[in-house]
């Protein structure tokens, strides 16, 4: 390979480690090229390339994006699954797990998510994982689900609210008035009684004009 070219993969290469926050490096050593065609195809249908490259290349890349946690899977014929920005980092491990198990020759070595190096074991995790739609939706149950929560708190009350009350009535002024006598006279308790008296004292002055009797004797 001419120096020209070498510059140019280098250069291809140090621009997708910079774009891509997500990559999962894996050993190809045994694998047809019929199998890395079919597994490169898996892959792009998830939103990921897989670009076989030269270690001393790569290295190079690495470097010069300051990739530096990328250098410790560089160890032998090494495969990279780049991840693009609409990439399922969760269906590309699962390929990639799927394709380790049915040749029995890919190896996942490790990888780099989100900047931080993820291992084999994690990769192996990752693709136990459900569908990205399927996280989304159980994330939205989990934001939703306090907010439900909270309605029910404040509504539940309000439609309780007429039966407290009504129960409350009831234990303070029942029907036999037991309830009442056993608790201690409240102010409120006492205004019906003031309120009778003011009653009865407003229709004591109606007796005088029921009095016929003075007037019959004068007519006499």
């Amino acid at each position: 390979m001419l120096k020209p070219e070498k510059e140019k993969i280098v250069a291809e290469l140090t621009e997708r480690l910079r774009s891509s926050e997500t990559l999962i490096v894996a050993d190809y050593r045994g694998l047809s090229v019929k199998e890395v065609d079919d597994l490169r195809t898996k892959l792009l249908e998830q939103g990921a390339s897989f670009t076989v490259v030269k270690n001393s290349l790569t290295r190079r890349a690495a470097e010069a994006a300051g990739a530096d946690a990328l250098m410790a899977l560089l160890d032998g014929p090494s495969a990279i699954a780049f991840l693009d920005a609409g990439g399922d980092p969760v269906a590309v491990a699962k390929a990639l797990a799927d394709s380790a198990r049915t040749t029995k020759i890919l190896e996942v070595r490790g990888g780099v998510m989100q900047g931080r190096t993820i291992t084999a074991d994690d990769v192996a995790e990752l693709a136990k994982l459900p569908p990205v739609d399927v996280l989304r939706a159980q994330v939205l149950g989990a934001v939703t689900s306090p907010i439900s929560t909270i309605v029910g708190l404040f509504t539940a009350p309000l439609r309780e609210l007429h039966g407290l009350l009504q129960a409350r009535i009831e234990q303070l002024g029942g029907p036999d008035g037991s309830a009442v006598a056993e608790e201690e006279p409240e102010p409120a308790a006492e205004e019906p009684v003031a309120a009778a008296e003011t009653e009865t004292q407003d229709a004591e002055p109606e007796e005088p004009a029921e009095q016929p009797a003075p007037d019959e004797k004068e007519e006499e």
